[in-house]
């Protein structure tokens, strides 16, 4: 049985690619022999922590890498996340013993951070698709971090040599849309790309037949994440006796929260995962306004395995997710049409075909079988 080694960086609070990534993982292990490298980003030294920075490599992660690789001697490395502990020094392990090396791509962050200069980041006027800066904050530095001159410097300096490792021919690298391997594309990074989403569960045990006046926002509270139009679109539309319950944390929460001090609006804080879905499971849909790119849509991909309605922006990858002829997207950036989709709520039988709909596609989509299939197309076909 192949034998794969899968490391991952966990975020420091724990989001959509952590419960995504333990997902993959627990099919693997039904496929493969398995193992795994988790780091974590709590400090201990700081010192080391900034000598990792700078020189982008961890000694103590490099020595855990060597120790795994001795005792488990596997056949190919499969790697998520390496922001920050993980460190980019593993890869130049990986290549010096010829290590068949795969990385999943869950969102755009090496392209936002590969350069110091913001110009190469941020057109003039506009705003960044993949993480949604306009870059006001700065004249000339690409500031990352808005709130933070040095995490930015640190970030672009790791970003920047990311970037040129994912250019190396020896790096195969995973998407989850067909929009992503186009973007990569664009960029002039077209050897050894496959396109493979994130494994989705069924949840056929958690759906509740009873469905609540409710809509849910679940994630990031951001202004890139449009949850400002959210609400205000919803509080703009005919369905006075529904409740929009919005659950996560971000830097536009307690702002929220003191705009919209309303009875049909419910700021419900961070939740995990379970209780996430339990109120998804009792709702009538699950809504975004988000205004990028975005990789692949936990919320509502979790939505349409309870089989509950998304209504979602017709942006980057997000349509990939969804039957062609889905009733509740909208043009994005375009509030009244958003607007009309939410209005269509209040008919039951729009609500359950599109359900259905839903629900088989991404059944189908996301089955256990169709992820291990294309796993193994890139498995074995790279040499």
């Amino acid at each position: 049985m192949e034998k794969i080694l899968i490391i991952h960086n966990e975020y420091q609070q724990k989001g959509g690619e952590d419960v995504a990534v333990s997902k993959e993982i627990e099919i693997l292990s039904k496929n493969f022999n398995v193992e795994t490298l988790i780091f974590n980003n709590q400090i201990q030294n700081y010192i080391s922590l900034l000598f990792s920075f700078f020189s982008i490599s961890n000694p103590n992660s490099n020595r855990r890498l060597k120790e795994k690789l001795k005792s488990f001697n596997p056949d190919l490395v499969y790697i998520h996340n390496t922001w920050f502990k993980a460190s980019l020094g593993i890869f130049k392990i990986l290549q010096k013993e010829n290590y068949k090396t795969f990385v999943k791509l869950h969102n755009f962050r090496y392209f936002c951070t590969k350069s110091f200069l913001k110009s190469n980041h941020i057109k003039k006027g506009s705003i960044c698709n993949a993480c949604g800066s306009s870059g006001e904050n700065t004249l000339f530095f690409n500031k990352y971090f808005e709130n933070s001159f040095l995490k930015s410097l640190l970030v672009n300096h790791y970003g920047k040599k990311y970037y040129k490792i994912l250019n190396k021919e020896f790096i195969t690298k995973i998407v989850l849309t067909n929009h992503h391997k186009k973007f990569l594309l664009e960029l002039g990074i077209s050897k050894n790309v496959y396109v493979n989403p994130n494994f989705i569960p069924d949840f056929s045990k958690n759906i509740s037949v009873e469905k609540e006046n409710v809509l849910v926002y679940a994630g990031r509270i951001s202004d890139e994440k449009g949850v400002q139009e959210v609400i205000s679109s919803f509080l703009d539309s005919e369905l006075d006796s529904f409740i929009l319950k919005i659950i996560g944390v971000g830097p536009a929460l307690d702002r929220l929260k003191r705009k919209y001090k309303n009875k049909n609006i419910e700021f419900l804080g961070a939740l995990d995962n379970e209780e996430t879905l339990n109120i998804i499971s009792k709702a009538k849909a699950v809504l975004t306004g988000t205004k990028l790119y975005e990789g692949q849509p936990t919320l509502l991909c979790e939505a349409s395995a309870l089989g509950i309605v998304s209504i979602f922006p017709m942006t980057g990858g997000i349509q990939e997710f969804f039957p062609t002829d889905n009733l509740f997207s909208f043009e994005q950036f375009n509030y009244k049409d958003l607007i009309s989709k939410i209005n269509l709520l209040k008919n039951d039988d729009k609500v359950k075909k599109q359900s259905f709909s839903n629900k088989k596609y991404l059944n189908t989509y996301l089955s256990e079988e169709k992820i291990i299939k294309n796993l193994e197309k890139a498995f074995y076909e790279t040499k």
